[in-house]
């Protein structure tokens, strides 16, 4: 196990740095695409192919090909893994190739849906009497824990795996947890992210709170009628600074910060004052020890809905003032459990490659959110530290801190 530095007799939390990651999202899969997209403010949104759609109000959604996730392995075992498994094993699979030394210890994931579309399959079978001899696939690989499971032993990886559930925060709660387990010395190596697949059930019962738009997703755009789903998984290898320095790994940058909170508000609306956001970013910020000023840009959780809009710029604008913030929601739907996943490896490139990411879809400003808004066009701009913020029903909030690489 790792010991913390000890100064004048006390020990420091080791310092957490990220030394791989890999990406699966409707911008591309891996790194260099998912950069190209986000340069480009390319809209990704498509109409939804994988299930009927014509009695939704939203006809649209963030969607991964088939033909994009195949993994290479011939037979039976591969035609029974989930796309959520397809998904997991791509994003892993470019994450350990960048650090073929790196040995986790600890997995820890979020995720909303697991293998959902397969419980589908399994409901209506029994509810039109159909024949079961696919039911043990599909109860096998319904689990949560099984696309990471899939993903692990396809790139011969067996540590123990924890899976959070905690609506659209997940993914950013799994980074946060994989985090405080290497900063607290307990650990020195975690791989974190989150996935969730497109599935009918998740995607109707959006449509039928009325969350989801027929229109263009537009964040914080005073005209934003609703939110689009999207799907995807991010993965993320953290280890502590000191060790991975000393064996050289390449270290893309350093999380800082981990925030959280609970509105207790309402099931579906945060608290309008956004007290519950402001209170998982100041969380963030006092566990980094750093002050507001120092935050160079935020990827907003930006739904796009009315109230998630108004209370998360409320929180943003009342602590930090007119910093840059984005939602590149916008351009890939909001992939739930997966969302602060991917938006963490959005900030490491924009930390990296030295860009504020883009808000696309903006037209009108909303007077009553006062905000910097990155409308349309990604910017070049220099960033030292940077912001994620993830928000979900039952009034969840989580932000995590990540800083550019220091040399």
């Amino acid at each position: 196990m790792l010991t913390s530095t000890a100064v004048n007799g006390k020990s420091l939390p080791a310092r957490v740095a990220v030394v791989a990651a890999g990406i699966v999202s409707p911008l591309g899969l891996g790194l260099a695409e998912t950069l190209g997209s986000l340069r480009a403010a390319r809209d990704c949104i498509t109409p939804v192919a994988r299930f009927a759609v014509e009695r939704c109000r939203c006809k649209t959604a963030g969607q991964v090909a088939d033909e994009r996730l195949e993994i290479g392995r011939s037979g039976r075992h591969e035609r029974r893994l989930h796309r959520a498994s397809r998904m997991m094993i791509v994003a892993l699979d470019e994450a350990l190739r960048q650090d073929r030394q790196f040995k986790p210890q600890l997995t820890v994931v979020g995720t909303t849906s697991g293998g959902m579309s397969y419980g589908e399959n399994y409901y209506r079978a029994l509810h039109r009497h159909d024949d079961l001899r696919r039911a043990p696939m599909w109860i096998a690989n319904y689990p949560p824990q099984k696309p990471v499971i899939d993903a692990q032993e396809t790139l011969g990886i067996s540590a123990p795996c924890q899976v959070i559930a905690n609506a659209c925060a997940s993914g950013t709660n799994a980074i946060g947890h994989a985090f405080e387990c290497v900063r607290s010395g307990r650990y020195q190596r975690v791989l974190t992210g989150g996935y969730d697949a497109l599935s009918e059930l998740v995607f109707v019962g959006f449509d039928s709170l009325q969350a989801s738009t027929p229109e263009k997703c537009r964040p914080f755009d005073r005209d934003r009628s609703g939110m689009v789903l999207g799907e995807g998984a991010a993965i993320l290898a953290l280890e502590s600074l000191e060790t991975a320095r000393a064996r050289g790994a390449a270290i893309l940058a350093e999380i800082i910060g981990y925030g959280v909170s609970t509105d207790n508000f309402h099931m579906t609306q945060p608290d309008p004052s956004g007290s519950g956001a402001r209170q998982a970013m100041e969380r963030a910020l006092e566990s980094a020890q750093i002050p507001p000023q120092a935050i160079n840009y935020i990827n907003a959780h930006g739904t796009a809905t009315l109230f998630n809009d108004a209370a998360e710029g409320k929180a943003i604008s009342g602590l930090f003032g007119r910093v840059p913030v984005s939602s590149t929601k916008s351009m890939m739907g909001h992939s739930l459990g997966a969302a602060g996943a991917v938006e963490a490896i959005v900030c490491l490139l924009a930390l990296q490659h030295q860009f504020l990411p883009p808000n696309i879809n903006f037209r009108v400003p909303d007077e009553d959110v006062d905000l910097d808004v990155v409308a349309n066009e990604s910017r070049t701009a220099a960033v030292h530290t940077v912001l994620s913020n993830s928000f979900g029903f039952g009034g969840t909030n989580a932000s995590v801190l990540m800083q550019r690489a220091s040399a």
